[in-house]
């Protein structure tokens, strides 16, 4: 198996990262993106990708893990959906009226979905949950949310004003949103006692990598819903098409009244979904007699080519399992690095955790406590061995000699792990730790 990594160092991707920064606030249009989120100078700025491999600009080839963010599950430049794309092209991409490729996507969406009568396509995912909050709000006549306690779910003021990295968010949309604890039932009943009558949607992922709901959470959240006269809005950007297909909805069996959807529904290209009930979904429509909500208005929201890229997502699901496949290689994965961390006595300080197909990594310093100096660290050895990650979630596109090469570069960095723990980090760590990408500050990796 021949070795990857960076044979020729990071020079050429260093000097574009610099010059990025000069253009792009932040040096990258996605925050997880940042060079802030790896080891300093050694950030590749990517330039191709096939399968699960990618090349930066310096000639370097890795592995990668993330895949685009979890939104590329097939692999990159997957050839049944190039080829669907590169039929349309020629055709024209967007019009000034729908088009018969529109019907047809929506078709094929809906299909599987029971309970999800109706679709809006749109670009990302922001405009899928934000379009449900502004709907749930017209529908019920309430203005606040209640937003379980989850990472990330939309780039508008209702939710980043919840975020510590909330500067231009008004205080009075801050106070809309309502914050309650995943898998604690009892947390969500509270707001809805403290706030009778006021909370127009409940907002969640069905589960995360590292949380799975307990027995009968989804479906009390359900009930209380429907109990306080609230929608209940499943975010399905990650748990969609990599849970199972069509998503955690399905998994569970827990049906909410809207559903959005994003990330691997396009393999890489640009789109996501608002999908709910008729009588909801309807007040964004020509068939109601009610006020008219704003729901989604796109100019290319149902361009050719991504809808193409849908539809042939679609079929490669129906007709083959990139999720068992998913699982299958994550279970490789966690077992072969898992083993190798207990191998060499540590155990206790890195480990491969989560679903199989949304595998994630913790690093824990020598007092056993979160670390991201020590992140840091197994970040630089593993790219100094072949291996792109800021997690370890897979794709249908990896394939065993991937995974074995990743778990050997893990071993690699685990050697190294174990020194700094016993001698200390700074002998080991280059530069800066890693910092959390939605701080309030750039310190401590401003740019100068």
């Amino acid at each position: 198996m021949r070795d990857l990594g960076p044979s020729t160092g990071f020079i050429q991707s260093t000097l574009l990262q610099r010059k990025l920064h000069d253009l792009v606030p932040g040096g990258a249009h996605t925050y997880a993106r940042g060079d802030d989120q790896y080891p300093e100078g050694m950030a590749p700025v990517l330039v191709r990708g096939a399968g699960a491999r990618v090349w930066d600009a310096d000639g370097n080839c890795f592995v990668e893990y993330g895949m685009g963010l979890r939104s590329v599950t097939l692999g990159h430049a997957y050839q049944p959906v190039l080829d669907a794309v590169r039929e349309v092209l020629d055709q024209g991409l967007s019009f000034s009226r729908p088009t018969e490729l529109e019907l047809r996507a929506a078709e094929d969406f809906l299909a599987p979905l029971p309970g999800a009568d109706m679709v809006k396509f749109a670009k990302n995912g922001s405009d899928a949950t934000s379009g449900a909050v502004r709907l749930s709000r017209a529908y019920t006549g309430r203005d606040l949310v209640a937003v379980c306690a989850q990472p990330f779910f939309a780039t508008e003021d209702w939710f980043v004003g919840a975020l510590e990295m909330n500067a231009g968010v008004p205080e009075s949309t801050r106070k809309q949103t309502l914050r309650f604890a995943y898998n604690d039932l009892g947390s969500l009943r509270a707001l809805f006692d403290r706030h009778p009558g006021q909370i127009a949607c409940v907002i969640m992922e069905a589960a995360t990598a590292l949380a799975e709901p307990e027995s009968g959470f989804l479906e009390g959240v359900r009930a209380l819903c429907t109990e306080r006269g609230a929608l209940l809005v499943f975010d399905e950007m990650i748990t969609g098409y990599r849970w199972a297909y069509p998503g955690a909805q399905e998994f569970y069996g827990v049906r909410p009244d809207l559903a959005c959807w994003g990330k691997a529904i396009g393999n890489g290209f640009p789109v996501s979904a608002l999908t709910g009930r008729r009588e909801v979904m309807e007040l964004g429509g020509l068939r109601t007699d009610r006020d008219r909500v704003f729901l989604l208005s796109s100019t290319h929201g149902a361009e050719t080519v991504s809808l193409t890229a849908l539809r042939a997502v679609i079929r490669a699901y129906t007709e083959h399992d990139p999720v068992g496949v998913m699982e299958e290689r994550g279970r490789a994965l966690a077992d072969g690095v898992n083993s190798a961390a207990r191998e060499l006595g540590l155990a206790a300080h890195v480990a491969v955790v989560g679903r199989p197909s949304c595998l994630i990594f913790t690093t824990k310093d020598a007092e056993g406590q979160p670390s991201q100096p020590f992140r840091t660290l197994f970040l630089q050895e593993l790219l100094r061995h072949g291996v792109l990650c800021q997690s370890f979630v897979v794709s249908a596109a990896h394939t065993p000699d991937d995974i074995e090469l990743t778990v050997e570069a893990a071993r690699a960095a685990l050697l190294v792990y174990g020194k700094a723990l016993e001698d200390g980090i700074g002998r080991f760590l280059n530069g800066a730790p890693v910092a959390p990408a939605l701080r309030s500050r750039a310190a401590p990796r401003r740019v100068r």
